[in-house]
């Protein structure tokens, strides 16, 4: 229930009827004054779901514990008892993505990237040291020819390591690997290079892979919430291909679908916020315990879908199970696919 000040006048000024109580019985809007403090745009929006009549708390109590709940009641046509589907999936992933927004990124600090550097340079200066060191105990007959050429041939192989890890495929340059994708006529070479076109230029701006990491992430992370949504519909037109045509409109997996999300969103936003406590502790202890519960968890989400599935549609557990499966198969194959082209377009878009 609002707590805004009540106007003194009984018309509505949304549609001019008379109003003897708080909302107009006509079109519902609440009398009250039209200008409110300025902290009411934030609790007007937090009332509409905690105040009335508990409506959240019970959404959120049935959405966690009672799979499938929140859908059926929804379908038998009770639409008031809980907050409204799109409505919620909206409010949860806004708080959720925005939760996720506000905790501290573990960036590398100045110092840890020249430390990063020096260790480099130290690694390729003491090989070549050690390269020379092989050479003298040689001379000296300290070291026979075969011994020394072994010696130096293991340390050539650590620096060509070294350089392959600070290159791309074996290629030091786009031109290399140009040269070996035509020499080999590999597929997949020419269809990755606009990926390693990309990952020289940035080289050559100088970006570190921590730094090139952490953009990767904050692409994503900001990508994520559109491919989600859009992903929704289809994850929606799986169910109905799977279930009868006549008796499941598309309208009814949508439903199903919004609920679902929603619940893997609050138990992402409880499960982030369980870690980044965990981790500000850095208590072993709690450390296993929470690896522990994350996979209880990562179970439960795999059980809840099952469970409301069965709830919802109603079938013969056999077949309920069969067609969870092959959802479930066919949704984790397209899910991993849309990861990999969030990646891909986070990689690219970098700049």
């Amino acid at each position: 229930m609002s707590h805004g000040k009540r106007r003194a006048d009984k018309n509505c000024l949304n549609c001019g009827r008379t109003v003897e109580q708080r909302f107009c019985p006509h079109c519902g809007q609440e009398n009250i004054q039209t200008r409110q403090p300025f902290h009411y745009l934030f609790t007007h929006f937090v009332e509409d779901f905690t105040h009335y009549d508990g409506q959240f708390w019970g959404t959120m109590k049935n959405l966690i514990f009672r799979p499938g709940k929140l859908t059926n009641t929804y379908l038998e046509g009770k639409r008031q008892e809980f907050v409204p589907p799109v409505k919620l999936y909206i409010f949860v992933s806004f708080i959720v993505f925005f939760f996720l927004s506000i905790l501290p990124s573990e960036k590398k600090s100045e110092t840890e990237k020249d430390e990063y550097f020096t260790s480099a340079v130290s690694n390729e200066e003491s090989r070549n040291g050690a390269i020379k060191e092989m050479l003298q105990l040689k001379e000296q007959g300290l070291l026979t020819e075969q011994q020394s050429k072994i010696a130096i041939e293991k340390i050539e192989k650590e620096k060509e390591g070294d350089r392959k890890n600070e290159s791309l495929i074996g290629s030091s340059s786009l031109e290399d690997y140009d040269k070996s994708v035509e020499k080999e006529n590999r597929f997949f070479g020419k269809l990755f290079r606009p990926f390693v076109v990309k990952f020289f230029e940035l080289s050559k701006k100088g970006v570190t892979r921590g730094e090139l990491k952490d953009k990767i992430s904050d692409k994503f992370s900001k990508a994520v919430p559109k491919a989600l949504f859009i992903y929704l519909p289809l994850f929606a037109l799986f169910l109905w291909v799977f279930h009868n045509k006549k008796r499941w409109w598309y309208f009814d997996h949508g439903i199903f679908t919004l609920h679902y999300f929603s619940f893997l969103l609050v138990i992402t936003l409880l499960t982030t916020a369980m870690q980044t406590v965990v981790e500000s502790v850095s208590y072993p202890f709690l450390d296993t315990l929470f690896s522990i519960i994350a996979f209880l968890i990562i179970c439960y989400t795999v059980f809840y879908f099952f469970v409301a599935h069965h709830q919802v549609y109603k079938s013969r557990k056999r077949i309920t199970i069969l067609r969870g499966v092959l959802i479930f198969i066919a949704n984790s194959v397209f899910m991993l696919l849309l990861i990999f082209i969030l990646l891909a377009y986070s990689f690219l878009n970098i700049n």
